[in-house]
């Protein structure tokens, strides 16, 4: 096909994004090229200029709607040529249209239209009289003389009636067809409308009583009011309409045509293909425009939201050499215990009935103590579900009477949903349901994110709306999200799980299980270059992977850092430059020095002599310096109990240590140790005005808040940071 609009998308893009031409060329070859978002990131700075994930994805989102909207121009064009119809004018609104949604409008003329209104009347011939009256070029005697010689019984115009609407039809075509107006009335309405909405259905539990009554401007509006509305509506609770000054609206219709009701006899034709083309054919497809955009950006807000509570949640701190004893709540099914290793490992396991029905607290107090002892257990680990505040109690009280163990509560969203799972079967094929729930609540304390992997990230309880927005939009946000901590933090290898293999760059679902597989059959791996050894792992594949794989290995001193293999004989040179060797960063003595002497060399003579780029150099010292470093060291470890808050122990006033579970549009529910998370509000996170929670907490965040208001009647907790 003829190519008839050229641009150039990386200079295009460039200023989009407000980044450099060669950059994203770059990146968008590197992307091409099958390279993943986190090795480029990382390991090929140089020739990006330092883009991190969220650049490069952004770059790869742009370049892909940039190239649609570039092919799309070009078969618009062709539709046009096809038609005879392609001319300078039309060819330069293609080249200036910014948006989809603009070349369609652009296209709309051309479109083959079969059964439309407009359409049929053309066809039967009413196409100059339509013009003469769009013109007002005739009078009204003149105007229902040319209809009468138009009447033909056989074309269903048995009447002058019959004739003018159908003139009036084309015009209504006509106009809605027009591109310049469109963007003129798309503008007007995206600047003044309102989004409104009143009851439609019975809402029996009264979700909806805030919309029953409700109108807002659609560039005030939040995101997660939106997100309402449409549940609202999905539900058929709530009738939603877009409301618009339609009176200004049709006038600007009168005034782009230049029509005149002094003119001639036929203005009431036009005003009656206005008010059909407004009503009927344009506003209608504008409302929708209104509406996707309002949950296009209400979507984009809420994945954003449930991305980044998702990295927190991923990035908290693993709980190092500690012993743990999982209990997963319950009440008449008893609570299930799991009794875990420093590395997760399973040690026992068991149940205890210590609430009613069965109320056998003498049994469960004695079967805990058991455990903790035999198992010299650290910490007991209690998930938030069903009875867990209850089991709380329970635990305080075991300790208070002299059990030597602090405890925390974790959440539990998303066990159930593990134990169930075919990845649990496997794990633990032997094991109850309960139990496999009791060890991903324990795990969960011990590393975060070797656990959370194995969970779909929607079941995790971070966000809001997950099911009113667009499943496939936030899998492949939180999809990413995962990726990048799990390659920002880097794997073990020889103990991580296929589902955490899985998401280092480049390793597939079936390259995580050759390696599992490989390492079962050939025992630990030893170098990094051993898995080009696993059957299916090519160069491609090996160099993608190869810096996200750790190994505390002597015969590769290198793996315990992310310095990738083919940096290696840089970061041999930078040791000799300084008299050391690779196996010296693996001795703790040793490598006190080496860090004092990576300190004072010159890294951009480094660079230069070893011909690598000043951020490679850079990394390979901040590596060398620090290797084996676990970026999750820096935040806030969990908060341990040994006793138990009541709500009647709580008054306005009270400070407390309390950790941010979730994050939402309007605050921050946090845990203070009781049964109901707090609540947070946006108002109550600073003296200054705060538009988004996210500038001041992230989940996981341990912060001192004091209360500000209880409500025990509906377990209610408001909190503030203003003290």
């Amino acid at each position: 096909m003829s190519e008839y609009i050229k641009v150039d998308l990386f200079k295009l893009a460039a200023s989009k994004l407000n980044l450099k031409k060669e950059n994203i060329k770059t990146t968008v070859e590197l992307l091409d090229a099958g390279n993943t978002v986190p090795f480029i990131a990382r390991y090929r700075k140089e020739m990006t200029g330092s883009l991190d994930e969220e650049e490069i994805r952004n770059i790869e989102e742009k370049i892909d709607y940039l190239r649609r909207l570039n092919e799309r121009k070009n078969d618009v064009a062709a539709a046009a040529d096809k038609q005879d119809k392609l001319d300078e004018e039309i060819l330069n609104k293609l080249k200036k249209a910014d948006t989809l949604q603009e070349v369609e409008d652009l296209y709309r003329p051309f479109k083959v239209k079969k059964q439309t209104k407009a359409a049929k009347a053309i066809e039967k011939g009413l196409k100059p009289l339509a013009d003469l009256i769009f013109n007002q070029e005739k009078n009204a005697a003149e105007i229902k003389a040319l209809a009468q010689e138009q009447l033909d019984p056989e074309k269903e115009l048995k009447n002058i009636e019959d004739v003018l609407s159908g003139a009036e039809d084309i015009i209504a075509g006509e106009i809605s067809d027009d591109a310049e107006l469109r963007k003129k009335l798309r503008d007007f309405v995206f600047k003044t409308a309102k989004i409104t909405s009143e009851q439609k259905n019975e809402d029996e539990e009264g979700k909806y009583q805030d919309y029953y009554e409700f109108k807002e401007s659609i560039n005030k509006i939040p995101p997660h009011r939106i997100l309402a509305l449409n549940r609202g509506e999905n539900e058929d609770i709530l009738r939603v309409k877009v409301e618009v000054d339609d009176d200004r609206a049709v006038e600007m219709i009168y005034n782009l045509y230049e029509f005149d009701n002094r003119k001639s006899g036929t203005f009431e034709h036009l005003v009656n293909g206005v008010d059909y083309a407004y009503k009927r054919l344009i506003f209608p497809s504008l409302e929708r425009e209104v509406r996707n955009h309002l949950t296009e950006k209400a979507e984009e807000k809420a994945v954003n939201n449930f991305s980044t509570n998702l990295k927190s949640l991923l990035m908290q701190p693993p709980l190092e050499d500690q012993r743990v004893l999982a209990v997963d709540p319950a009440f008449r099914t008893g609570c299930k215990l799991a009794a875990l290793a420093e590395d997760g490992q399973l040690l026992d396991t068991g149940a205890i009935y210590p609430h009613p029905p069965v109320n056998k607290q003498g049994e469960a107090a004695e079967m805990v103590a058991k455990l903790v002892k035999k198992h010299e257990i650290d910490i007991i680990v209690i998930g938030n579900g069903t009875a867990s505040r209850e089991t709380e109690t329970f635990i305080a009280e075991l300790i208070k009477s002299g059990m030597d163990v602090e405890y925390t509560i974790v959440s539990e969203a998303g066990a159930s949903v593990y134990s169930a799972s075919k990845l649990a079967r496997k794990e633990f094929p032997d094991l109850d349901v309960s139990i496999r729930g009791a060890i991903s609540i324990g795990r969960r304390i011990q590393d975060p994110l070797a656990e959370l992997v194995k969970i779909d990230p929607k079941s995790l309880g971070v966000g809001m709306y997950q099911h009113d927005i667009s499943q496939k939009r936030l899998e492949k946000a939180l999809n990413e999200v995962v990726i990048d901590a799990v390659n920002h933090v880097g794997v073990e290898i020889n103990t991580a799980s296929a589902a955490l293999l899985t998401y280092v760059a480049g390793i597939s679902s079936n390259n995580a299980e050759k390696i599992i597989e490989h390492r079962s059959q050939n025992g630990e791996f030893k170098e990094r270059k051993e898995l080009l050894d696993v059957y299916g792992f090519g160069p491609k594949t090996y160099e993608q992977a190869a810096g996200f794989i750790r190994l505390n290995s002597k015969e590769d001193p290198f793996a315990i850092t992310p310095i990738h293999p083919e940096s290696y004989r840089a970061a041999e040179k930078i040791l000799e430059n300084i008299n050391y060797i690779a196996a010296d960063i693996r001795d703790k003595e040793k490598l006190n020095q080496v860090r004092e002497k990576l300190n004072n060399i010159d890294l951009v003579k480094i660079a230069t002599d070893l011909e690598i780029g000043l951020p490679t150099a850079k990394d390979i010292v901040a590596s060398l310096k620090q290797p084996g470093r676990d970026p999750r060291d820096s935040m806030p470890a969990p908060i341990f109990r040994k006793d138990i808050l009541k709500i009647e122990d709580i008054k306005s006033g009270m400070i407390f240590k309390g950790k941010v579970r979730n994050i939402v549009d309007f605050g921050a529910f946090v845990d203070i140790g009781l049964k109901q998370d707090g609540l947070l509000h946006i108002s109550e996170m600073s003296q200054m005005y705060v538009s988004d929670p996210f500038e001041i907490v992230e989940i996981g965040q341990n912060i001192e808040v004091k209360v500000l208001d209880v409500d025990q009647k509906r377990g209610r907790i408001s909190l503030t940071l203003k003290f």
